[in-house]
């Protein structure tokens, strides 16, 4: 299994995230779903660089062109609500990729510091043998990837498994590690934070990323 921090590489990703962390730029919730967005565009571009390809020729007005493109049937599996803007992001760039969507949300308990993550709902086309990417833009202790994971192994077993976040903790990076199939399954994170709170959010992390991009909940 690979692990890649796209935050140790020196790109426009960077500046895009530290926006999403500013409590200022915060401010502006549009602002906030087009970087997701944005990220959500340049991860499927590096995501891009290890599918498989093959030639396909063109005709042109002039001649004919051959290009590499690639080739593998893809489906975005995404969590509900936070990762539907991160999902456009992917949906821009691999835009002949079928689509899944999983409804996974924290149940906090009366003292609202545990939880268990409740999968309520889940639409998907078939998996089976094809290149299966999860986004969540904030990947807290990677319960509810594995829980979304688990329930879209219903719809067949996918060749390969990319986790793709916009802010990990270094916890859920090692659940992941230890949980998903070693041998077909890589993790994007844009970056990696050290700690979860008692409430288990991402510290310093960026906040509620639901409620920045779509409102406050009750």
């Amino acid at each position: 299994m690979r692990t890649i921090n796209l935050s140790e590489q020196n790109t426009i990703l960077n500046r895009f995230v530290s926006e999403l962390r500013d409590v200022e730029i915060q401010k502006d919730s549009m602002r906030f779903r087009r970087n997701v967005e944005r990220i959500g565009e340049v991860m499927a571009y590096e995501i891009s660089r290890v599918l498989n390809y093959s030639s396909l020729e063109t005709v042109t007005p002039l001649g004919r062109s051959v290009t590499n493109v690639p080739t593998d049937p893809i489906v975005i599996g995404t969590i509900l609500r936070a990762g539907l803007v991160y999902h456009h992001g992917f949906l821009n760039y691999f835009d002949k990729a079928e689509n899944a969507f999983v409804s996974a949300y924290r149940k906090y308990r009366e003292s609202h510091q545990s939880f268990h993550v409740h999968i309520e709902y889940i639409a998907s086309p078939k998996i089976e043998d094809k290149v299966l990417i999860l986004t969540d833009p904030m990947l807290a202790t990677g319960g509810s990837m594995d829980l979304s994971y688990q329930a879209l192994l219903t719809k067949g077993e996918p060749k390969h498994v990319h986790i793709a976040t916009i802010i990990a903790s270094r916890q859920a990076i090692e659940y992941c590690e230890k949980n998903f199939p070693q041998d077909k399954t890589t993790i994007w994170a844009a970056a990696i934070d050290p700690d979860l709170n008692e409430y288990a959010y991402i510290l310093p992390g960026l906040g509620d990323a639901g409620d920045l991009a779509y409102g406050e909940k009750e």
